[in-house]
């Protein structure tokens, strides 16, 4: 299934800019957009296949570009970050087919050392750390100028912390909502699956949905604030103030209500991490 969201769509005749294709390729969906004079233009979210070849991928965005009446010539480049090994390779093949007629086209995967001027990375190991997660940090840091905590709320829940240098500190990595409530229904036999877009009215439930529904919302609301504040804690005794804290990914929304110190959602924040990138890098170069 693929969603589309757009603010406006590029003709093929419009104005002629150059466009940058931006991918952020997650473990259950792959999100992608066109980013025009700085702003994201149009934007579309499939669901990962690992199992997709090059051909099926250029087929595919061939088609969305086209609908959306999107010149392909007009891309100049590429930024992706990934956390499916085995699309890279293919994803690579896909954009240059797509892109071939493009002159001085070029396509970035992000990794730690594509990105280690822009965003230091105070770990033993910098590759351990996923190339979204340091997308988001960089996209943080640009949009706060402080020092912040990113939360994605993806397959996993990840807290990113990043200091107002633009450092990555280190973060933490939980089951994001869908993965528990998976778990949840397998093991338990009647336990039904349940939609999270309804909220519960109150916290005690009085049916099985309703329970499971307080269970999931008000205990992820609960354990994602008990951990803002242990995290902002950790961070002011270490000699850092007071972070800003940034939540994004597909269930951010659902929780905004269950953790009030999540003080701003961006939906977009790893897509715009991308657009930054590559202007950073194109300007050092």
């Amino acid at each position: 299934m693929v969603q589309s969201r757009s603010d406006h769509i590029i003709t093929e005749a419009s104005e002629g800019e150059r466009m940058l294709f931006v991918i952020d390729i997650g473990n259950t969906h792959t999100v992608a957009g066109l980013i025009v004079d700085g702003s994201i233009s149009r934007q579309w979210r499939i669901k990962t296949d690992g199992a997709m070849t090059a051909d099926e991928l250029a087929i595919m965005y061939h088609n969305l570009f086209a609908m959306a009446r999107v010149d392909c010539s007009l891309v100049s480049s590429v930024v992706m970050s990934s956390v499916v090994p085995q699309l890279e390779s293919a994803y690579f093949h896909c954009c240059s087919s797509l892109f071939k007629d493009t002159e001085g086209f070029e396509l970035i995967n992000v990794c730690s050392a594509e990105v280690a001027d822009i965003i230091t990375v105070k770990l033993t190991n910098p590759d351990e750390v996923g190339a979204d997660r340091l997308v988001n940090g960089i996209a943080a840091f640009h949009l706060c100028r402080s020092n912040a905590i990113v939360i994605d709320f993806g397959t996993a829940i990840t807290f990113d912390c990043i200091s107002e240098r633009c450092e990555y500190l280190g973060g933490l990595i939980l089951p994001g909502l869908n993965v528990s409530l998976g778990a949840l229904s397998q093991k338990a036999a009647k336990l039904p699956q349940i939609d999270l877009r309804i909220p519960p009215e109150k916290v005690i439930g009085t049916s099985t949905v309703s329970a499971m529904k307080s269970g999931v919302l008000f205990g992820y609301g609960a354990m994602i604030e008990g951990l803002i504040q242990r995290v902002s804690g950790e961070m002011n005794q270490t000699g850092y103030s007071d972070p800003a804290v940034i939540a994004t990914g597909g269930m951010a929304p659902l929780l905004l209500d269950y953790s009030p110190s999540i003080q701003r959602v961006e939906p977009n924040l790893t897509l715009t991490g991308l657009g930054i990138i590559h202007q950073l890098l194109t300007s050092r170069a």
